[in-house]
């Protein structure tokens, strides 16, 4: 077991792993076809290249919405001016995800078309090859979703897929592209309820993999938090529930090496459009030593804001924490606002944490935008992908003030990225 110095040494490896973030109740997948330059990650002629390679996997959608399809596109720089292009991309029917481990020169794609994975190794000349396909049916899942952060590579030859509608962890070799076991995880089961992961990249401490858990139960969120710790050494997994709050999915680790575990925005949003829908949106802290929840800590977070609704929490570079917070004269609420809608409008603005006994919040300047923020580990910065409309993503790197400079656009919607190399 670490000691609790050794956890809080251990805060900067939260947002080192190798997991991306992806949006929505759905994700979509279909290997692609052969080896594709991938934009600007390679020399010209096939000259090698030695410099930093990212995978970005890019939605677009057809005509009014209707079908869509992805591309698997590689770039050299996350901060060009000049925006993507995908002429030279991978083709994947609906919509894909790519996630891989950080630096590993490979990404793999998945999505909901079936439940399958594949490698795609990065050439010397910036291309992607095609490899081996793996598939989890098996296990008895029918497709691969939410979120690429449900993704966790623990080494070379050992990788986690933490699967909702099937309750466990699904265990696998991305070096040898075979899946070598399961890890159930029936204590998250909440009747008729359906079952998901963080929407951010799980924590690492020492040899622990740690996420959390939500629940959505038609229009209501049950009062129900989780803590999700798998062994990576033995892949046996403990579950911690809490019931003073519901869809508590996101977590940092704090100064003190405790975990502050917050509800997302979706909850946030079901409560204040409803409160008898939900518990109101708090704040818990959990000792990983020690594995349980601190009894005596619940802080409602509109306390942190004078009564505004907010929720989301996420780390940022040096151990900094933040919130986002409604801005209720940025958008009209109207009777018939869908949750999914008030968490996604551009109308929640950010807010720096001093997390500890009796957390503080400071809401910062800048432009609202939505409050399910997805954020994406890409070596040491940390990104999040903002959608405009349909139309296009712009990275944008967490610094230590939350939101910077604007960075690479994509067209269509990119729910996930890569470092290769």
């Amino acid at each position: 077991m670490l000691s609790r110095a050794r956890y809080a040494n251990a805060l900067l490896l939260t947002l080192l792993l190798p997991c991306v973030a992806a949006c929505g109740d759905d994700s979509s997948e279909g290997p692609g076809s052969g080896a594709a330059s991938g934009g600007t990650g390679g020399g010209a002629g096939g000259t090698p290249n030695t410099g930093p390679a990212y995978a970005l996997t890019v939605q677009v959608f057809g005509p009014d919405g209707g079908d869509t399809q992805s591309y698997i596109t590689v770039t050299g720089s996350l901060d060009s001016d000049k925006p993507l292009s995908l002429d030279d991309g991978i083709e994947v029917q609906g919509r894909a995800l790519g996630v891989g481990p950080d630096g590993g020169g490979a990404v793999f794609v998945t999505g909901d078309a079936a439940p399958t994975v594949t490698r795609y190794d990065l050439q010397a000349d910036g291309s992607l090859k095609e490899g081996d396909t793996i598939s989890f049916q098996g296990k008895g899942l029918a497709r691969i979703g939410e979120y690429g952060t449900q993704f966790h590579f623990v080494s070379e030859t050992k990788a986690y897929f933490f699967d909702g509608p099937t309750a466990q962890v699904v265990v696998w070799n991305p070096k040898e592209m075979a899946v070598t076991g399961d890890i159930p995880l029936e204590s998250l089961v909440i009747q008729d309820a359906g079952l998901s992961y963080s929407s951010s990249p799980p924590l690492r401490l020492g040899d622990d993999v740690i996420t959390f858990a939500g629940w959505r139960l038609g229009s209501e969120v049950p009062s129900q938090a989780a803590v999700v710790i798998v062994d990576s050494t033995t892949d046996q997994a403990t579950v911690v529930t809490d019931d003073r709050c519901g869809y508590v999915r996101d977590g940092v680790v704090g100064p003190d090496g405790l975990i502050y575990m917050a509800t997302e925005a979706y909850g946030a949003a079901v409560h204040r459009l409803n409160p008898d829908n939900a518990a109101a949106p708090c704040m818990l802290r959990f000792d990983p030593e020690t594995r349980q929840f601190d009894p005596d800590f619940h802080v409602e977070l509109n306390t942190l804001f004078d009564g505004d609704t907010a929720g989301s929490i996420f780390g940022g570079p040096g151990g900094k924490a933040f919130l986002r917070v409604l801005d209720e004269s940025a958008y009209e609420i109207a009777a018939d606002t869908h949750p999914r809608v008030l968490a996604s409008a551009p109308a929640w603005r950010w807010a720096s944490v001093t997390l500890g006994d009796e957390p503080k919040a400071e809401v910062l300047d800048g432009e609202p935008s939505g409050g399910s923020v997805l954020t994406v580990a890409l070596g040491d910065r940390t990104f999040l992908l903002e959608f405009d409309g349909q139309e296009s993503t712009t990275l944008r790197e967490l610094g230590d003030e939350g939101p910077g400079a604007a960075g690479v656009t994509a067209p269509g919607l990119a729910f996930s990225a890569v470092k290769l190399r």
